[in-house]
């Protein structure tokens, strides 16, 4: 579902991602674990084709994104960790936009949005204005937005940032969902132990090169991934 080969991102002098490889095959929940400043972002950018990138190549289910970066745009969701969204608009109306933007016919987008923003408790605030939330309802609302046109694969940026427990859980179960119907989830986090029990398989990520990846219980041994994270990262 997502084929990273040989990615290669610089800043100046400075190679923020070094000819990095990763297949996540659909069904799969991949998490992506490093320091800050190791490459998680710049990688997930890469792949959502927000970012050029001097080496290498992405592939969202087999389509090119140096070739092919709408068709693959079609395919995908993107979650980052900040959701700037637009403050003018009330949530409706921002949902709406969305749907129109994957071309979502009437009855289907009405459907999804109120199943979503009834599993996150969004609905009362539906009707006003974007500006007015809080963070944690800004990132339900880019979530409830990446699901409605039902993305094959979702790219997700520390996602569990300022969500509450209720809502952290809903989305832990709406990412299983996805990937039991054949998608696949790609995301980062600093929250190990959710990446333990949530992940089907992980990878670190150290100074933009990859140091370990694999199933998740192989990779972590008879450790815990905390303690296995921090003699990778620190060794």
């Amino acid at each position: 579902m997502l084929k990273i080969e040989n990615l290669t991102k610089v800043y100046g002098s400075k190679r923020a991602v070094d000819a990095l490889s990763l297949h996540i095959k659909p069904g799969e929940i991949y998490g992506f674990i490093g320091h800050n400043g190791a490459g998680k972002t710049t990688t997930i950018k890469s792949c959502c084709g927000i970012l050029n990138f001097e080496e290498g190549d992405i592939f969202v289910d087999g389509v090119s994104i140096r070739s092919d970066p709408l068709g693959c745009k079609k395919k995908m969701a993107y979650i980052p960790d900040n959701p700037d969204l637009y403050d003018f608009l009330s949530g409706i109306k921002y949902l709406n936009f969305v749907s129109d933007l994957f071309g979502i016919p009437k009855r289907e987008r009405e459907e999804r949005i109120r199943q979503y923003a009834d599993l996150f408790g969004l609905t009362p605030d539906l009707g006003q204005l974007v500006g007015s939330y809080s963070h944690g309802m800004k990132q339900k609302l880019s979530i409830i937005s990446a699901l409605i046109h039902e993305p094959k694969l979702i790219l997700m940026d520390e996602p569990f940032v300022g969500l509450d427990p209720k809502a952290a859980h809903t989305l832990k179960g709406i990412m299983r969902g996805v990937c039991d119907k054949g998608g696949a989830i790609f995301f980062s986090t600093h929250v190990l132990e959710v990446a333990e029990k949530l992940c089907d398989k992980i990878a670190i990520i150290k100074d933009g090169r990859l140091v370990v990846s694999g199933k998740t219980d192989e990779v972590r041994g008879n450790s815990s991934l905390e303690e296995l994270f921090l003699e990778l990262v620190e060794g």
